[in-house]
């Protein structure tokens, strides 16, 4: 499919993005071929097909901004127009990869087929851009087309770039990676050789296998896109590709991984990004609940005890947990603790009880049912209100939208969940750390208030969900704690030699009320002394990471 419709698209409809409603991912979200993504000094950024590379920044993945483009305003290198006749500055399919010291930024000049050229340009910041100059290029007589671009680097450290649409599929060739241009004049066709609809793809390396993605059908119509994801897999990097079948990738061969589902209309060009044992595809989709705009999405991927990867917008398998509060490291609390209609969801000291699990049954695209362990009652936005401030309660199943939730994960490893019933967050309003307060919808501004953890709960363990599709139930774990009891004024030792939550924690002493007397957070350490300061009592301690919560009773005397 010739992608000269895109100009047309942009122009038309890529603003209306910003009206979406239950959406986990907020801000800007107009993108069509986004790159992947890259994170640099806390930030993470997108490039994506439009005039100079069009921007887009986030600080946890959820939320994003405009940033500036590539090229400056009206502006791109002069090579271009030599070589590709009425190129007026819209560039397709950006992709960006860390290489040899510096940002290489690979992009696609065209005006709807051949000539086509792929550019490279470099930075050690991403933001100030030095062009390279071209990388490859087709004439009207070439049988590989020089857009889409891709880069990945094999098991020995040669870095290769796929590329190719609309004419004979998809191709490979070696780079070099002191300029980021062609190491030889070398291609090879390794998928789609006699179709047209081969293009936008992106090899992910695991294990011993090299998995190409590639996009089929047709693009940039907004919802009469029938774009899809399909992929095969290698042992070498220039291939041979076969599907799960074990058929050639050049002979019709192809497994499909990613398509049409809900409001989803055309999903397509993927990019993969991990963080914290966590793996995010980045893709785009023509969204029919904003008339068709390309918008970008997130998603989870994991890998299959065979080794093949899958696609899914859903990050929690069904199961119980508890559902942790960042910021105030509370648990959802079915206040009262009856299970009854009307019960106020608030946040509480977490103690086992049955009030504080919470089941999760997903319903696809990452929107899930939520009902409380404790008399089978859903998780419910009051009357339906979308408003700030909207509080949250139990009431029976009903299947509107009051009852479900969207879920993305952050890029620390925490959630966020967005009421169906707009666009709003469930959050422990003012931050609170208080047990009791009332769980309620806001606007989303990042704050740990509205991002959740979840630990086990008895049946489901979130762990890393990414390593296979379902996780077997968690042996629980206690943290070493001594003296137990201790006396006044000398404090305990917390030891956690013994779990697997040494990396990264938010350790919390409270109150038999719930009140937090400390807080501290410890990176890369197995032991820290607290509560020197504390008075004759009993106090519990809670120590929380992004996968689960342990929590145990001290005494001091």
């Amino acid at each position: 499919m010739l992608k000269k419709m895109k100009i047309i698209l942009f122009m038309s409809v890529l603003m209306l993005v910003n009206q979406l409603q239950a959406q986990a991912l907020k801000g800007t979200l107009g993108a069509h071929d986004p790159s992947t993504i890259i994170k640099r000094n806390g930030v993470y950024h997108v490039w994506t097909t439009g005039n100079q590379i069009q921007h887009l920044t986030s600080t946890d993945l959820i939320n994003w901004t405009a940033a500036s483009s590539v090229f400056a305003s009206g502006t791109w290198p002069s090579w271009i127009n030599n070589y590709v006749s009425g190129f007026a500055g819209f560039f397709w399919a950006p992709e960006c990869i860390y290489m040899n010291g510096k940002y290489y930024m690979y992009y696609s000049c065209s005006t709807g087929a051949r000539p086509c050229a792929i550019g490279v340009a470099t930075s050690t910041d991403l933001t100030n851009w030095t062009d390279q100059g071209m990388v490859i290029y087709s004439d009207n007589s070439s049988t590989y087309g020089s857009i889409d671009p891709a880069v990945f680097s094999d098991a020995s450290g040669n870095y290769w770039m796929t590329f190719g649409s609309h004419l004979t599929g998809i191709w490979i060739a070696q780079l070099n990676t002191s300029t980021g241009k062609r190491l030889n004049s070398t291609l090879k066709n390794i998928a789609g050789s006699n179709s047209s609809e081969h293009e936008g793809s992106y090899v992910i390396r695991n294990g011993n296998y090299y998995y190409l993605f590639y996009n089929r059908g047709i693009c940039c119509a907004g919802t009469n896109s029938t774009y899809y994801v399909q992929m095969g897999r290698s042992t070498s990097p220039n291939g041979t590709y076969v599907d799960v079948n074990g058929t050639n990738l050049l002979s019709g061969g192809g497994t499909t991984v990613m398509s049409r589902s809900s409001n989803f209309y055309g999903t397509g060009q993927i990019g993969f990004y991990t963080e914290g044992g966590n793996n995010f595809i980045s893709y785009h989709y023509y969204n029919s609940n904003a008339n068709g705009a390309p918008t970008l999405g997130i998603a989870n991927m994991g890998f299959q005890s065979s080794g093949w990867p899958f696609i899914t917008r859903d990050w929690i398998p069904s199961g119980r947990y508890k559902i942790i509060n960042k910021n105030s490291a509370k648990v959802w609390d079915a206040w009262g603790c009856t299970g009854a209609t009307n019960q106020a969801i608030a946040q509480g000291t977490s103690s086992g009880v049955s009030c504080q699990q919470w089941d999760f049954t997903p319903l696809g695209d990452g929107i899930y049912k939520i009902t409380c362990a404790l008399g089978g009652l859903a998780a419910d936005v009051v009357n339906c209100v979308d408003a700030n401030s909207t509080k949250l309660q139990l009431y029976p199943s009903n299947n509107t939208n009051c009852q479900k939730y969207r879920i993305e994960r952050a890029g620390d490893g925490s959630f966020v969940f967005t009421s169906l019933t707009g666009n709003r967050v469930v959050e422990v309003p003012n931050a609170s750390t208080t047990a009791g307060t009332q769980l309620a919808l806001f606007d989303y501004n990042g704050n740990n208030c509205q991002k959740w953890l979840l630990g086990t709960a008895g049946t489901a363990k979130i762990g890393n969900v990414l390593k296979t599709e379902v996780n077997e139930p968690e042996t629980s774990q206690k943290i070493l704690i001594y003296p137990n009891p201790a006396s006044k004024g000398v404090g305990v030792t917390i030891d956690l030699s013994a779990t697997n939550m040494e990396e990264a924690n938010l350790i919390s002493v409270m109150d038999i009320k719930g009140a937090v007397l400390e807080k501290l957070e410890i990176t890369n350490k197995s032991s820290v002394e607290v509560g020197a300061r504390l008075p004759v009592g009993l106090y519990i301690i809670n120590v929380t990471n992004n996968t689960q919560s342990i929590t145990q009773k001290v005494i001091i005397k």
